[in-house]
């Protein structure tokens, strides 16, 4: 029995789940397992797993980053902007682009030499990454981008042969070299090291400022690039794009097993926890259930995904303390 027992992980079970809620909306709600819906369901998540990828390198180093949404929001108003001055796409990208790596590193630079807390640095930024892009844009909306661009980041154009959205197929590239730094490198063994116990890996020669630092520049580059293909995806700019998307980027990330301490959790779970939530709720949006009910379930499940290992945890050390009692 105890071989089996290292199979029996959370990103393991969180898997096993997702193929049992795939499974299970094909026989019971039409039209699900159908490639169109399911292009659209993924190429929903889009921007959700694209930010989960550096988030949860970020979460097992011990940080969090919660103004992903409001850099994403300042990257599709100075998208409009720019683009309404004239600018051509081409140039607009990489304009944004540098925006976020700016905004990251500040957000690095405040944790890492100012000593703040991620989590208080990143609330303020929140709102001053949103508060800016509302200066950007004010409240226009701006259409009418390239329909290459355009088409690019819609359902409707996917990986030949296959009912991928591009989005997604490059989210899938992306994970794999995330996944193999995470796992397979000393840069991702110094991120565990960190998470797990700062103080220590400093102590052992891991330079934990700089990788931090490097980790919000990241975090905000792939934020502002998520914010480009959410502006081509919808088709609009807008200085509210993106709205409260950070917690449904938490949800997913904590829910893949990733510990919010640091030290702990892979990206096949933060991964999985990704497409679980966005199946969950293209299944609800096709039994016509309402945003705020899926809202609420989005919220249980970050509960959940926090709560359980807790319980876990205080069961085996009650059951450990009963069995060295005798």
């Amino acid at each position: 029995m105890n071989k089996y027992v290292r199979y029996l992980r959370w990103d393991t079970g969180l898997g096993i789940l997702l193929v049992a809620v795939l499974l299970a909306g094909a026989g019971s709600t039409e039209g699900f397992a159908e490639t169109t819906n399911l292009s659209a369901a993924l190429n929903d998540t889009a921007e959700i797993a694209l930010i989960a990828l550096p988030m949860t390198l970020l979460v097992v180093a011990g940080q969090v980053d919660l103004s992903v949404a409001s850099m994403l929001g300042l990257s599709s108003a100075l998208a409009g902007a720019l683009w309404d001055a004239g600018w051509a796409f081409e140039l607009i990208v990489p304009v944004c682009l540098l925006v976020g790596v700016l905004g990251g590193l500040l957000n690095g630079w405040l944790v890492t030499r100012v000593g703040l807390p991620s989590l208080a640095v990143t609330i303020g930024t929140l709102t001053l990454y949103r508060g800016l892009a509302s200066v950007v844009l004010g409240n226009k909306a701006v259409a009418d981008f390239p329909d290459t661009y355009a088409q690019w980041a819609s359902y409707t154009e996917t990986v030949p042969g296959t009912f991928v959205p591009y989005p997604i197929a490059l989210f899938a590239v992306l994970a794999v070299v995330a996944a193999v730094v995470l796992h397979c490198t000393g840069f991702g063994r110094s991120m565990f090291a960190i998470g797990a116990q700062e103080q220590a890996a400093w102590f052992a020669g891991v330079r934990v400022k700089r990788i931090k630092l490097v980790l919000f520049a990241v975090t905000g580059l792939m934020a502002s690039f998520a914010g480009i293909v959410y502006t081509l995806r919808y088709g609009s700019a807008r200085a509210d794009n993106g709205l409260g998307l950070e917690l449904v980027v938490i949800a997913s990330v904590l829910l893949g097993g990733v510990d919010f301490n640091g030290g702990k959790g892979t990206l096949g779970g933060a991964v999985a926890g990704v497409l679980l939530i966005g199946v969950l709720n293209n299944l609800l949006t096709l039994n016509d259930v309402s945003n705020e009910i899926q809202v609420i379930v989005t919220g249980a499940l970050l509960i959940v995904s926090v709560l359980t290992p807790r319980v876990i945890a205080v069961l085996g050390e009650r059951r450990q303390r009963r069995t060295a009692a005798p």
